[in-house]
């Protein structure tokens, strides 16, 4: 998704970048764009084609009335701070709930996953 949001200005140009902005990928490779209004995005169904040959990878595109993010929105950036630390509460949880479990392997994996879930 990162690499379409770059282009994306750029390959359709300002004014249809202020009215329409990817939102999602459907589990089919389609990207989903959330257009200002249904006519917007009626409009930006016949350039489908025109705007796909634009974008790297050439994704099939689905036009749909939808939020848009606000003018000057700069998402926020990812860090790189890895798993916050569990805490002694999820430790003493996930062995309360793996303990029921009466196979020893099965009961450390059991608990090792919900430690991690609750962490």
């Amino acid at each position: 998704m990162g690499d379409i949001l770059r282009a994306w200005d750029a390959a359709v140009g300002p004014e249809i970048a202020r009215n329409a902005q990817p939102a999602r990928f459907q589990r089919d490779g389609t990207l989903v764009v959330h257009a200002k209004d249904a006519v917007w995005a009626f409009e930006l169904g016949h350039r489908a084609a025109e705007i796909r040959a634009r974008l790297p990878d050439q994704p099939a595109l689905k036009f749909v009335p939808g939020p848009l993010p606000e003018p000057g929105y700069e998402p926020p950036q990812a860090t790189p701070q890895g798993s916050p630390p569990i805490t002694l509460e999820a430790t003493a949880k996930a062995r309360e709930i793996a303990s029921a479990v009466e196979d020893p392997e099965l009961r450390d994996l059991i608990y090792r996953a919900i430690r991690s879930s609750l962490g």
